[in-house]
Order: structure tokens, then C-alpha cells, then sequence
């Protein structure tokens, strides 16, 4: 999918500027666009939604994604094994953040965007009604707070968090200051 357009790369390449700019931007004067008596009625200005664009990040969508993702319950945590480790690992470096895209992939275009996220539930929820919900508070936060059309939001059920487990971020503060590495999955 093609890179959404950044108003520095829209600037440099003509080929994405409007067709014609506006008499006030271009350079030339006149008399005969005005509404004065030797002109004609004034040409209607472009609604606001037509004087310019508006480029989202990809990090924004994952944001949105995953804050939603959280708000349902019987999701234990987002990501893969893997990528837990690495970030469990980089909230404890000085400076470092948290990511709350962690487990969450967009790709966005101008208008739509497609989503997946991987999941870790908690034991005893209904698998298809959690996901329904995921893919529901996903699309409603989306739409709503960036205007893209989500075409789809794919969940993938990465692991069941049993209730005797320990904490992953407790057994991970346990091999850090025993000095053994992190078990990769």
C-alpha cells in the first residue's frame, strides 16, 4: 500500500497540488474575478474540507486501536510472546515508553485503513464474543476519532492466560535480577 502523502512531500511534487491555486496564492491580479461593478458575482470558495489534506501516521491508528482494544475486559494483553519480551524490556529502560500499539499492525491509506491485532485472553471468556467486541470498540474508536473507513480488523488469539500463571512482567522482573535472559517463545 502506498505511503500516505505528508504535506512536505505533496509541496515538492506537483503532481498532487490542486490544479489551480487560488488568484490570491498565484501571483496575479485582477479585477475581473471580483464582485465589484465591473466583475461578475465572486466565485464560491472551496468548502474547508476541500483546502487541504490531512496525513495520519500509521502509530496513530495503532494508538487508537489499542486503547480501544484495552477497554474490554478478558483480554489479559496485546502481542505475541515476542514482542511482550522487547517491550517488557524497553518500559524498563530509563526514557523508555510503553507502547500501547504493542500487538497492533495498520496499514492506512487516504481513506481507509486495515487492522490486526494479536491478543492474549484471559481463561474462561468466550473467544468469538470477546473478539466481536475487540472488532467493534476497534472500528467505532477509529472511525470515529480519524474519519477512515476501517475495511477490516483481523484478531488473532496468540495464547490463554491461565489463572495460576505468574505475571508475565513478574517472571520477566525475576530473570532480570537472577542475570538469565528472557525465555523467546
Amino acid at each position: 500500500m502506498p505511503d500516505t502523502p505528508t504535506p512536505a512531500s505533496m509541496h515538492k511534487n506537483p503532481a498532487n497540488a490542486p490544479a489551480s491555486a487560488p488568484s490570491h496564492l498565484s501571483g496575479t491580479s485582477g479585477s475581473s474575478g471580483g464582485a465589484g461593478p465591473s466583475g461578475g458575482a465572486a466565485a464560491a470558495p472551496k468548502p474547508v474540507s476541500e483546502r487541504g489534506r490531512t496525513a495520519l501516521a500509521v502509530g496513530v491508528v495503532e494508538k487508537i486501536a489499542g486503547m480501544a482494544a484495552r477497554e474490554v475486559s478478558g483480554i489479559h494483553a496485546l502481542g505475541s510472546g515476542l514482542a511482550r519480551t522487547f517491550g517488557a524490556m524497553r518500559d524498563r529502560v530509563p526514557g523508555g515508553k510503553s507502547s500501547v500499539g504493542r500487538g497492533i499492525k495498520a496499514e492506512v491509506g487516504e481513506k481507509q485503513t486495515a487492522i490486526d491485532i494479536a491478543l492474549v485472553v484471559e481463561y474462561g471468556v468466550v473467544i468469538p464474543e470477546l473478539a466481536r467486541q475487540v472488532r467493534e470498540n476497534i472500528i467505532n474508536a477509529v472511525e470515529r476519532m480519524t474519519g477512515l473507513e476501517v475495511v477490516e480488523v483481523n484478531i488473532a488469539v496468540n495464547d490463554v492466560h491461565l489463572p495460576d500463571e505468574p505475571e508475565f512482567e513478574e517472571e520477566e522482573e525475576q530473570m532480570v535480577s537472577s542475570g538469565q535472559r528472557p525465555k523467546l517463545k
